[in-house]
């Protein structure tokens, strides 16, 4: 049975493979990239399971070849990256602090954010939810693919790991958004700058982000198990686990799609979205500072490969300078 679809580049060009439960690959013949073989399964009314199983082809080895991000676009100003925060139950202890703080009517706006969650986010059949927070990460070009460098911009005050699950959408000719799938990834962000003044947010999430390589087909499991890590010289320097999937969060899968695709803008017809879904474990909370060279690993129990990606710090480009024309 299929499990999940990768991209891979070799000498021959690109191509799609499918993995099963157990990692092995399957090349699917005459597919060169998933949105293309998403947009034949729409044209087609099938889904992406079904065209993969006809189109599997001889099994290969995922050793020499380049894997990719699972999703991409020609032009790159027609993938938007974004995502949602204050999403995932935290430890019980965090939430008491909240709840009191609350009850005190002392709460931020952080905190009455996660209880509206908590309290409507998710809604029954046929109803809407609390809308969570939202926010814009960048087009395709910042995109980062599995063990390819995170680079921080030269201003940046830190890089720091976010390990959440991403969902892979492709509108259809008519504007309707297709989820092909669910991709783990490292939402990756500057929690200094955000540190200084919350209403510098929008500016910490202004990064680069990782996928691994893989697209998990179908539902995503409820409780997701995972691991995220900081290797420092060969050595871990932090670890701990954490939890995705409604199990474990606040906002239904359901609701935090349709807040993001009940704006018209975002239903454009052959417009791919890369969403992710939030986290509550990350090493700055643990007074981790990261440093060039450091490598984060994240995993999980629902993916078969795990998204690598060192740490690098992009050169200074100066004071941006406009010119009057």
């Amino acid at each position: 049975m299929i499990r999940s679809l990768i991209q891979y580049a070799d000498d021959a060009g690109r191509g799609v493979a499918a993995l099963d439960a157990q990692g092995d690959a399957h090349q699917l013949v005459g597919v060169s990239s998933i949105r293309d073989l998403a947009l034949d399964a729409i044209e087609g009314r099938k889904t992406l399971l079904e065209r993969a199983n006809a189109l599997r082809g001889s099994r290969i080895s995922l050793q020499g070849v380049r894997l990719l991000a699972p999703i991409d676009h020609p032009d790159p100003a027609h993938l938007l990256i974004s995502g949602t925060g204050l999403t995932h139950l935290g430890s019980a202890e965090g939430r008491d602090k909240m709840h009191k703080a609350a009850a005190a009517g002392h709460a931020t706006d952080s905190m009455r954010m996660f209880l509206m969650g908590e309290e409507g986010g998710k809604p029954g059949d046929g109803q809407e939810g609390v809308q969570p927070e939202w926010f814009y990460k960048g087009d395709g070009s910042i995109l980062v693919s599995p063990d390819a460098p995170l680079a921080m911009p030269h201003f940046a005050g830190d890089g720091g790991e976010e390990p959440e699950i991403a969902g892979i959408y492709l509108n259809g000719p008519d504007g309707t958004p297709f989820r092909l799938g669910f991709s783990l990834g490292n939402e990756f962000s500057d929690h200094v700058t955000e540190r200084v003044n919350y209403l510098w947010l929008a500016h910490s999430k202004l990064r680069q982000a990782a996928l691994g390589p893989e697209l998990l087909l179908g539902d995503l499991p409820t409780d997701v198990r995972g691991v995220s890590r900081i290797l420092r010289d060969g050595e871990t320097l932090w670890e701990r686990p954490f939890l995705s999937g409604e199990a474990n969060m606040s906002h239904s899968i359901h609701n935090l799609e349709h807040h993001h695709f009940k704006y018209a803008q975002f239903r454009r017809p052959g417009d791919v979205h890369v969403h992710f879904f939030g986290t509550a474990t990350l090493s700055f909370t643990d007074k981790v500072q990261t440093k060039v060279g450091d490598l984060f690993e994240v995993a999980a129990d629902c993916f078969s490969l795990p998204v690598r990606n060192p740490l690098v710090r992009a050169a200074d480009q100066g004071i941006a300078r406009v010119k009057p024309l």
